[in-house]
């Protein structure tokens, strides 16, 4: 007697036609009623639905401790619907965003450092992190001719991770699977290629630990593994949502250290001495990025996790002798 209920493949087939079909519906969307449709959805999703309320409201106490619960829950608002419009600007991007009117919708801020260094014969990171419409910041980079290399986990939905592959690799950039992955990005980058990651991965217990937005945070050490080792610049980048407007960017290099470089101010050539004091650095330019627009960070991302109890006691030990020397500064300051 056949099985009713449906196989892997059956499941992950129907599931990836769902996904075009409602991504078909969004590209025919004008813009405003995309928008429209997304602070619909955020409602929903902060409100009655609450998805992943818990995680958010923890994190949002921690990091904003001083915060009203009414600014935490606009906050929550504001995150939601940027998320949802996310979402409708890479099916967008397919069809309304190309090389010949990408200006219409991306403002560039140091642009020519960009592309100077990435252009070059010596590799480079591109670091950013789950902030603004990261994805777009990826494609515009293509649709200026820089190929670049990034890596990724395969989806669990071969038709999805493929779908999401193609979008990916359109204008260039080229996926690599996390497992695995070391002898490929190796090579990239004795080629002289420019790697592009995610900063704010979560690397488990035996990552290195450093305080982010004032929380013990895992880091992976193959970040600044990358740039020491292969002697590349890291530059921090981002691409956020000017004035919540869909489709309306800034795509903006923060800052660049290069363990080559004899020119540079004395903090960003601390920065480079160690896998510690570089993956401090980049965290630091994260911190910056959601300053700049707190709702378009992903607050229910679980970047933050416990840490062992000898790395939160080492992490205690930092911030007191932090604190000392920032004491002892201002008093010196005073006192002159």
């Amino acid at each position: 007697m056949p099985s009713r209920t449906m196989t892997p493949a059956m499941s992950d087939a129907f599931a990836y036609a769902i996904v075009r079909m409602v991504v078909a519906v969004i590209q025919v969307l004008p813009l405003d009623m995309g928008d429209h449709l997304c602070r619909g959805l955020a409602l929903a999703l902060s409100g009655p639905l609450a998805i992943r309320r818990r995680i958010m409201v923890d994190t949002l106490e921690k990091v904003y401790p001083t915060a009203s619960p009414e600014q935490r829950r606009q906050l929550t608002l504001g995150m939601w619907h940027h998320l949802m419009l996310m979402v409708c600007e890479i099916a967008w991007a397919q069809r309304r965003l190309h090389l010949a009117n990408w200006t219409d919708h991306i403002r560039l801020s140091g642009n020519q450092q960009i592309l100077a260094t990435s252009l070059s014969r010596r590799p480079s990171v591109l670091v950013s992190g789950h902030f603004g419409n990261f994805e777009i910041g990826s494609y515009s980079l293509g649709l200026m001719g820089l190929k670049t290399l990034a890596i990724a986990r395969t989806l669990d939905n071969p038709h999805l991770h493929d779908w999401v592959d193609r979008f990916r690799s359109a204008k260039g950039q080229r996926l690599v699977d996390k497992n695995g992955c070391a002898p490929v990005v190796d090579q990239f980058m004795r080629e002289g290629g420019a790697l592009s990651l995610l900063a704010d991965q979560h690397a488990g217990d035996k990552g290195l630990w450093v305080d982010f937005c004032g929380i013990p945070a895992s880091c992976h050490k193959a970040l600044a593994l990358f740039s020491l080792t292969n002697e590349a610049p890291m530059l921090a980048l981002y691409t956020r949502r000017v004035d919540g407007r869909p489709m309306q960017f800034e795509s903006a290099m923060l800052e660049m250290v290069d363990p080559l470089a004899d020119d540079q101010d004395e903090r960003s050539t601390a920065a480079c001495e160690s896998v510690d004091s570089l993956t401090h650095w980049y965290n630091r330019q994260l911190e910056r990025f959601i300053d700049l627009a707190p709702e378009q960070y992903w607050w229910l991302h679980r970047r933050w996790r416990t840490p062992p109890p000898r790395v939160a006691k080492r992490l205690e030990k930092a911030r007191a002798l932090s604190s000392n020397r920032d004491n002892q500064s201002q008093t010196d300051t005073q006192a002159a």
